[in-house]
């Protein structure tokens, strides 16, 4: 198993949790970005994987290279769905996993807002992640490994 994570956007906080992660249980992790993304010291099985600053194209090289049996962390929600679709388990940074009971409504309530956005409708965005955000990615990366590794 593979954890890929896509990191352009990845809060700090979820990718040292899948660090200290990676090291515990020797999996392998690819951060994927169009920037450089600093690894962690004294871990061998995190490495990065830089591409083109085209758009999507770090989703790209995760949706092409992430195989069934895999893990993805991803805020991406048409990334995601690609995922679920190979059997790519996929996890938010705020803990929740994607499902191919729950992709189809993510895209559609994604796309409805897209939609208001491209208007001129003001529609915000997230909320900043906090500690509860925090510690629902990690109790949810505990429990999928956990299940994973089984």
């Amino acid at each position: 198993m593979t954890i890929w994570i896509d990191a352009d956007a990845a809060p700090r906080d979820v990718k040292e949790i899948v660090f200290r992660a990676a090291l515990r249980l020797e999996l392998t992790t690819i951060l994927v970005a169009n920037a450089r993304v600093p690894l962690p010291a004294n871990n061998p099985f995190v490495a990065a994987l830089r591409v083109g600053g085209g758009p999507d194209e770090a989703d790209q090289v995760i949706a092409d290279q992430a195989e069934a049996g895999d893990l993805a962390v991803t805020a991406d929600i048409p990334l995601a769905a690609k995922l679920v679709a190979k059997g790519v388990v996929t996890l938010d940074p705020r803990g929740e996993t994607y499902t191919e009971a729950n992709i189809g409504e993510r895209l559609s309530i994604r796309d409805f807002m897209q939609g208001l956005r491209d208007t001129g409708v003001e529609t915000g965005g997230p909320s900043a992640y906090g500690r509860k955000d925090k510690q629902a990615f990690a109790n949810a990366l505990d429990r999928t490994l956990t299940r994973l590794l089984r």
